[in-house]
């Protein structure tokens, strides 16, 4: 019987956790390094995601993707020249800007990874 009473005793010892005059400051410590996992995940991926765009991108463009669908169809092959042509002086004109076209598609790049951020920041509030 003596057993039984020792174990019980025992169980309600291990059954309540001891308080530890730190134990608030250990709980926010191991949460601040949770949330900073969590900020580089984030950025890795939306890193990730913007290199592989990039590269997707440029895979497009040097497979000469607008050649292979002229040869796919001559009509739709047309419209898609014809659009070229009329975004062709834009691009120009993009090109002769004063601050030149690296600043431009720096710009452009910089926009899209503050975009990036902004939706993983929806992402996770919601």
């Amino acid at each position: 019987m003596a057993e039984v009473d020792f174990e019980r005793a025992l169980e309600r010892m291990f059954a309540d956790a001891p308080a530890f005059p730190d134990s608030e400051a250990f709980a926010a410590r191991i949460e601040r390094r949770l949330d900073r996992g969590w900020m580089v995940r984030r950025a890795a991926i939306g890193g990730a995601g913007l290199v592989g765009g990039v590269i997707g991108a440029s895979q497009l463009i040097l497979s000469r993707f607008v050649d292979r669908i002229e040869t796919a169809s001559t009509g739709s092959a047309k419209i898609i020249t014809a659009g070229w042509n009329e975004v062709a002086p834009a691009a120009d004109l993009l090109a002769s800007t004063p601050v030149g076209s690296p600043v431009v598609w720096l710009a452009m790049a910089m926009a899209l990874l503050a975009l990036g951020f902004v939706v993983t920041r929806l992402i996770d509030e919601f």
